[in-house]
């Protein structure tokens, strides 16, 4: 269970500017990077995930009279960044998705490896990534909250707005159908291995 580092915002009706100014600050430094990789998940575009998470500390500045109420930060941070991301994604409609290099490295921060285990694991993480965009969208959905964000299944339901029960549902589905689709992209690759040599 995640535990909230930042000191509980004064109540709403006692919140000075100052005050919420130092919480979102806060809010910032400490979710930031967490909020980037939720829209990294959905957009696969760096840029359009940083925008993603300036609009979400924009509609905290918006509403920050609400902070005082807020339980868990990081679940209601990450349910706007969610909504941010899939109402531009409505509004936008098919946009190409890039699969560059260094943007999944940046995703997926691994200090001291070398540039070479580096890049293998950006191109499994693609693969594996490439592999979770063919899954139905609430498999997909509820998969990359629990597996990529780690959230638990109550916090994975309130970013969806639905029950544990379902999101639980969700991830056992995603789970068989990305063991069945790796299953069948290794014997693809064995035989390719095989016809190369």
């Amino acid at each position: 269970m995640h535990v909230n580092r930042i000191a509980a915002p004064a109540p709403a009706d006692s919140l000075t500017d100052a005050d919420a100014g130092e919480a979102i600050s806060a809010l910032v430094a400490q979710y930031s990077t967490t909020l980037y990789r939720v829209a990294y998940s959905i957009t696969r575009n760096a840029a359009e995930a940083e925008d993603a998470v300036q609009e979400t500390f924009l509609r905290v500045l918006r509403h920050r009279e609400k902070l005082g109420e807020i339980r868990d930060h990081r679940v209601w941070l990450v349910r706007i960044t969610w909504n941010v991301v899939l109402d531009r994604k409505r509004r936008a409609k098919a946009r190409p998705e890039t699969e560059d290099i260094a943007d999944l490295v940046r995703t997926l921060p691994a200090p001291a490896i070398t540039a070479e285990k580096s890049a293998i694991a950006s191109q499994e993480h693609a693969r594996i990534l490439a592999l979770i965009d063919t899954l139905p969208r609430k498999e997909r959905e509820a998969l990359l909250l629990s597996a990529v964000e780690e959230l638990t299944t109550a916090q994975a339901a309130a970013v969806l707005g639905t029950t544990e029960s379902s999101v639980r549902s969700r991830i056992f589905r995603a789970r068989h159908q990305l063991a069945a689709l790796l299953d069948q992209d290794a014997t693809r690759q064995g035989f390719g291995e095989r016809s190369t040599r």
